[in-house]
């Protein structure tokens, strides 16, 4: 009985920390968002400005004080200069020279023409400056200053964000890992696992600073490099305490080979680095330096972090229950279910840029949404592990990077191409699940189907109203129209006046959301989001931070350098690439993926006569399937981060055969691989055909 008080304040000490930990996080995102905005607004005002006051380019600075005299004689300066120039001249007889009037003349009247306009100023500051202007004008800069601080410390924002969002996800134990803890050893393996990568991280940033510092070497914002090294220190103090108090009943056998599973994937990256950059190299300074590059895409890194929190936010609305409330009445088969969630979510994933955050934010509800319209669990992990295929899609984030590295391409072919070998994809997708289908098609005629399905639109139309009215004010308001730039901080805010609408004004909340199972309550709802978004954003964003240190591997360990300069057959190069960038996809993250292929294997994949768009294309595809294939099959561990190991273990019982009891696994890799297949090899026949 004494030990119940304890526990129960353990407990609510533990909750605290966690509650404090996810407001720093939601602050250093609200930053991110008002730095976007306040930017947006500032250009906006500086607009309303010249408006009012067509003057306020001049206003809008502090007026200076005019000393130049207006009313000279020209004349008779012009014959004061050329008299001294004279005497000048006269000390220094081996540099006489003739005095030019007419050039001193210009001169003067220059000057005369800056002192106009000094004086216009100061008479505009006389007429003009009143107190509305100055209210006004303190406004204009208050919010440049805001603007101008964010973009400034957007660094500082990105490192406390990774730190205090990695705190939670260790301490709550979400990392993501080939395989959940269940035995004792699995919890000593991990722990130990992640306290020497933690650690690793931690020495190889503090001889970073050192070695710079002794060497005079100039850091900048050294700051960060400290806040990392702390950050990396305090996981490692996680690991050591939870090693001791597991806080978990487990099992009491297991097995070394699954526990090694169990150390989550940025630990094995982590430590394999360490063991490249300590042992084999001893440059240890190398793990620090190549975790840092992370900063080399800051905005995109913050982006991500807003799309988790947009993910999560949708998550307890009833967005997707009304969605396919309206597909529900025509008794779709699943797999046209699956087709029609892919397309879908394609859209998002070209605005986040890479399948795996598009997982992570919104796996979660398109898992949800398809068990509930009765999808089998192998079908609905399948489209959820899929929901990447967008990444060819404008205005990817990604495509864009491409044609930022590579002069060879531009963003509008890539992007009309890329939505070609979308339709592809889906059409590849349409044939396999057609022919994996398990019951025949048997959809409800129109006449019964119609009227209650478009019942259930109208139900949808306040959603539509509300994402008009936020994307007008914007437009409007802030002059910011929805793109790559601006979503990560428009959605947010289309999301939240979502979860106010339902809460506050919808009728049919409580009955509709028996079966989606939101938080009754909008506080609740946000509470729970941030939550989540906290545990997730810790795992996203390490792993993404940590395979740029396989990367960091992959260039000093030489690994492009066994891409032959040259193949006997072009078809040949293509296979030895599309290996290659499959391989790559596998083990690092899309954006660090891309810096390393454009500097190594892109100018192999050129010399050996493949055409820029089209290595592009197949680069794009072979990554995604990368992350769909075993054995680390990427974008299926994301999948199983936001649906739960207990929906994974249920769908694994799930089947009587080979195919339905492995179709997560097998679809994806079906329909990503022919798609590949065709992309890589398909123009390069049809070129060859017309030689």
């Amino acid at each position: 009985m004494s030990n119940q008080p304890l526990d129960t304040n353990s407990t609510l000490l533990k909750k605290s920390t966690q509650r404090v930990f996810s407001s720093i996080i939601l602050a250093l995102l609200f930053v991110t968002i008002i730095a976007g905005t306040s930017e947006n607004m500032h250009g906006q005002m500086l607009k309303m400005g010249a408006y009012f006051w067509p003057d306020y380019f001049i206003l809008r600075s502090d007026q200076a004080v005019v000393t130049c005299d207006l009313e000279f004689d020209l004349e008779q300066r012009l014959d004061e200069i050329e008299a001294e120039h004279a005497e000048e001249s006269s000390d220094f007889d081996l540099f006489e020279s003739e005095f030019d009037r007419d050039a001193a003349r210009n001169s003067l009247l220059s000057q005369k023409q800056l002192c106009e306009g000094q004086h216009q100023a100061a008479e505009i500051y006389k007429q003009q400056f009143t107190v509305w202007v100055q209210i006004f004008r303190t406004v204009e800069h208050g919010l440049a200053s805001v603007s101008l601080l964010a973009i400034d410390h957007q660094r500082l924002t990105l490192i406390l964000l990774l730190a205090f969002a990695a705190v939670v996800t260790t301490w709550k134990k979400c990392h993501i890992a080939f395989r959940s803890i269940h035995s004792r050893l699995d919890h000593k393996v991990s722990n130990i696992g992640q306290f020497i990568a933690n650690g690793s991280l931690g020495l190889s940033t503090v001889l970073f600073i050192k070695g710079s510092y002794e060497s005079g070497t100039v850091v900048d914002k050294p700051e960060l490099l400290i806040i990392l090294s702390l950050a990396a220190f305090t996981l490692c103090a996680i690991n050591l305490y939870q090693l001791k108090n597991p806080g978990q009943v487990l099992e009491k056998e297991g097995s070394i080979g699954k526990a090694f599973l169990s150390i989550p994937i940025h630990s094995i990256m982590l430590l394999a680095a360490s063991f490249q950059f300590f042992v084999a190299e001893g440059h240890f300074p190398g793990i620090s330096i190549y975790f840092t590059q992370i900063f080399q895409l800051t905005n995109l890194h913050l982006a991500i972090g807003l799309y988790i929190l947009v993910g999560m936010l949708l998550k307890e609305t009833l967005v997707g229950a009304k969605l396919f409330d309206i597909l529900k009445p025509w008794h779709l088969p699943p797999e046209f279910l699956a087709f029609i969630a892919i397309a879908m979510l394609a859209f998002p994933t070209a605005y986040t840029g890479a399948s795996g955050i598009i997982i992570i934010a919104m796996g979660a509800v398109v898992y949800q949404e398809m068990r509930r319209v009765g999808t089998r669990r192998q079908l609905s992990l399948a489209v959820t592990a899929m929901t990447g295929s967008g990444v060819v899609l404008r205005p990817c984030l990604l495509v864009v990077g491409i044609a930022i590295l590579n002069k060879e391409v531009v963003t509008d072919e890539l992007f009309h191409w890329g939505f070609k070998v979308f339709l592809l994809s889906m059409v590849v997708f349409a044939v396999f699940a057609m022919i994996t289908r398990k019951d025949p098609i048997k959809l409800t005629p129109a006449s019964v189907a119609l009227k209650p399905s478009l019942s259930n639109a109208v139900h949808f139309l306040p959603y539509i109203a509300i994402l008009a009215a936020v994307l007008f004010a914007y437009d409007f308001i802030l002059d910011a129209e929805l793109d790559e730039f601006t979503a990560p901080v428009i959605l947010p805010v289309i999301v939240i006046a979502i979860l106010w609408f339902e809460r506050s004004f919808s009728r049919d909340f409580i009955e509709r959301n028996k079966t989606a199972k939101a938080s009754p309550t909008l506080s609740k709802a946000f509470t729970l989001a941030v939550d989540n978004s906290a545990i997730q954003i810790g795992a996203l964003l390490m792993l993404m931070a940590c395979s740029f240190t396989v990367g960091g591997m992959i260039e000093r360990g030489g690994g492009t350098l066994v891409i032959p300069e040259a193949f006997g057959s072009i078809y040949l190069t293509m296979a030895f690439l599309i290996v290659f960038l499959i391989f790559i996809g596998m083990v690092m993250d899309p954006f660090g993926a891309l810096i390393l292929v454009s500097g190594t294997i892109a100018p192999v994949a050129y010399a050996n006569g493949i055409h820029p768009i089209h290595f592009w294309m197949t680069c794009l595809m072979a990554f995604e399937l990368g992350y769909l294939s075993p054995p680390v099959s990427l974008n299926h561990l994301l999948t199983r981060q936001v649906v739960g190991d207990e929906e994974v273990e249920l769908a694994l019982k799930e089947g009587n055969n080979f195919y339905y009891r492995h179709e997560r696994l097998l679809l994806p890799l079906m329909v990503m691989g022919t798609t590949l297949m065709i992309v890589a090899f398909a123009p390069l026949y049809y070129m060859n055909s017309w030689l």
